[in-house]
């Protein structure tokens, strides 16, 4: 069962062949342990698919991959050592569309030295607890005593006569 515990796992890697797949790998065991197993194909595809574009387009191969869970959300970010995105990334079938269509969101930014390109994942599997029947608790009604019959003059607070 997944954890509605805030979680946070970060991986600094020096991207290479071999590394593209021993981090999905990591990414998925991570997100296993977590509970959150309905999660791990689309977040290791995209995890991946960003590895692979700085494996191949970035000039330094230093990446850092993040990962936070909110308990509804799980945000993947791998940030590179290049300022730009290039070209290719923008096709219609390069790495930004293949997690527009996984993801719930993505998007970019400047990190200090760097960019940084996040992806977010909704949980889309809610907990269904089945609802135990409540068996209803005997209960002895209350008898509440009837007021008696009173003369107006007591009500009132005057003496009878």
């Amino acid at each position: 069962m997944k954890s509605a515990t805030p979680r946070y796992y970060h991986l600094d890697v020096e991207v290479g062949p071999e590394k593209v797949d021993q981090v999905g790998r990591i990414v998925a065991a991570h997100l296993r342990h977590w509970g959150l197993h309905f999660l791990v194909e689309p977040v290791c595809h995209c995890t991946q698919v960003l590895l692979r574009a700085v494996e191949e387009h970035g000039t330094d191969k230093e990446t850092t991959v993040e990962m936070w869970w909110t308990g509804h959300h799980l945000i993947t970010a791998v940030s590179d050592k290049d300022r730009d995105l290039p070209v290719p990334h923008y096709a219609p079938q390069g790495p930004l569309a293949q997690i527009a269509a996984l993801s719930d969101g993505w998007g970019s930014c400047p990190a200090a030295v760097g960019k940084i390109i996040w992806f977010a994942c909704r949980d889309r599997t809610p907990d269904h607890f089945p609802l135990a029947p409540v068996t209803p608790v005997p209960c002895v009604p209350e008898s509440l005593e009837v007021p008696r019959e009173e003369s107006m003059a007591v009500l009132a607070g005057s003496p009878e006569t």
